[in-house]
């Protein structure tokens, strides 16, 4: 009998479908068949190649709705972040097609001949993909990996397979040659782990959590293999005194309830400065309260369910321990729901200051000045993302380079463009995805000297 999982609507607890798990010699013989493939897709001509790309992101944006279906059944996403998550697939793949004919090598003044260099693509890619979400991390990893002439090999996180599944599917539908992109739904100590010890898989891109990315760091130094990490976080919202506190208030909800607060970006501490705090929070109430967490299935959820049973206990436990400022309300019964929760605090060495909870619940600290807010700030383990609210553009300019994280905004809660690099600081990762330099991190750089 294979080895399946039941993949559940974490809004209803309801049962969606089974998926098959591969095995270890399953996981075995899709690297094989993508070492093979390599073979033919990187002589593949670059102009070729980012028609290719061109006509996947075609077919992913004929494909749209039914992507965002699938999400908003798999991972209870609302309907409005499934369409953005889908279309941000289409968005990668259109923007990287553009790179297979600019990955410019350098010519190099040198005595006595001509030094050329060139990007060469590594081979085989693994990527490991986390459940928060399934699509657009899919297509960070595989669309500047293709572009840059590798192939992929990609394995969904068990939780969440359906629309990777189906994104293997329409990369054929495309054109895209066999083996050239394989989704490999499997657990991570089976599927994961072949990633890691497969000789011919040369480059591991996993996002997850910060213990199980040691690890896979660990596993790949073995082969010197090549690996990025997103991992964790605990991001701060810094709010001063003179800042707008009406949009900082309005806005913060949506910087860490979104997708329930499963988001590595998410601003799960809020820093207010102390003169402005209990405007800031008086205003903060009335905005948590009022969020619709409704099921997915209704258009005018703003929020909606935590992924599974487990997660929900994990977040649970977090509030077990704490006295709750104020919280908004979820639907009773079926479904893995907790409602957008607010805690005051003023001990930084607090489990619920300190630790990733991974839910809708956001911790509320005043700060005296600004010195004071970028030693609160740094005072994590993490150092993924971040934001800065005040008039001042020098304050502003200034706290951004003073804190710790890899990408920081001011008055506003952008964190992540497929345009522009992103990753982590500290152990929030390792290595950047996106933006214009992505594919070159997919290549080995080559030195060739001529002599006249």
């Amino acid at each position: 009998m294979s080895d399946t999982h039941t993949v559940i609507n974490p809004a209803t607890a309801e049962p969606v479908t089974d998926v098959h798990l591969a095995s270890a010699a399953e996981a075995d013989a899709a690297i094989e068949a993508a070492h093979l493939a390599f073979r033919a897709w990187r002589d593949v001509a670059p102009g070729e190649r980012a028609a290719l790309l061109r006509r996947f992101a075609a077919v992913v944006d004929d494909h749209v709705e039914e992507l965002a279906e699938l999400e908003v059944r798999n991972a209870g996403h609302t309907w409005g972040n499934a369409r953005w998550e889908a279309g941000n697939v289409r968005d990668c793949l259109n923007y990287y097609a553009g790179a297979p004919e600019r990955m410019f090598g350098r010519q190099i003044p040198v005595a006595g001949g001509v030094d050329l260099t060139f990007y060469e693509p590594l081979g085989v890619v693994g990527i490991i993909v986390p459940w928060n979400f399934p699509m657009p991390i899919a297509g960070w990893g595989f669309a500047p990996a293709l572009a840059a002439g590798n192939t992929v090999v990609l394995k969904p996180a068990e939780l969440t397979p359906l629309t990777a599944i189906r994104l293997g599917e329409l990369a054929l539908e495309a054109g895209l040659p066999d083996h050239v992109l394989t989704v490999v739904p499997g657990k991570g100590s089976v599927v994961g782990e072949r990633f890691v010890t497969h000789p011919l898989v040369r480059k591991v891109c996993f996002t997850g959590s910060t213990e199980v990315g040691k690890r896979i760091m660990a596993g790949c130094a073995d082969q010197v293999k090549r690996v990025t990490l997103e991992l964790g976080g605990k991001s701060a919202n810094i709010v001063f005194a003179d800042a707008d506190i009406a949009a900082a208030a309005a806005s913060a909800p949506s910087a860490v309830f979104d997708n329930a607060g499963q988001d590595c970006c998410a601003r799960s501490r809020i820093l207010v400065e102390r003169s402005a705090y209990d405007e800031f929070v008086s205003l903060l109430e009335p905005v948590v309260t009022g969020m619709r967490v409704l099921d997915p299935a209704d258009e005018s959820s703003e929020m909606g369910p935590l992924i599974s049973a487990g997660q929900q206990r994990t977040v649970q436990s977090y509030l077990d321990d704490v006295e709750i400022a104020f919280a908004g309300t979820a639907p009773h019964g079926d479904g893995f729901w907790v409602p957008p929760t607010v805690v005051a605090t003023e001990d930084p060495s607090s489990r619920i200051w300190r630790e990733e909870v991974f839910g809708p619940v956001v911790a509320v600290m005043p700060f005296d000045d600004e010195a004071h807010a970028v030693e609160l700030a740094n005072d994590t383990e993490y150092g993924l993302s971040g934001s800065i609210f005040t008039r001042d553009l020098g304050r502003g300019l200034r706290v951004a380079r003073a804190v710790e994280a890899g990408n920081l905004s001011v008055n506003s809660h952008s964190s992540v463009r497929y345009w522009t690099p992103f990753g982590g600081y500290k152990q929030s990762g390792l290595g950047r995805e996106l933006g214009p330099d992505a594919p070159l991190a997919f290549t080995e750089e080559k030195n060739v000297f001529i002599a006249h």
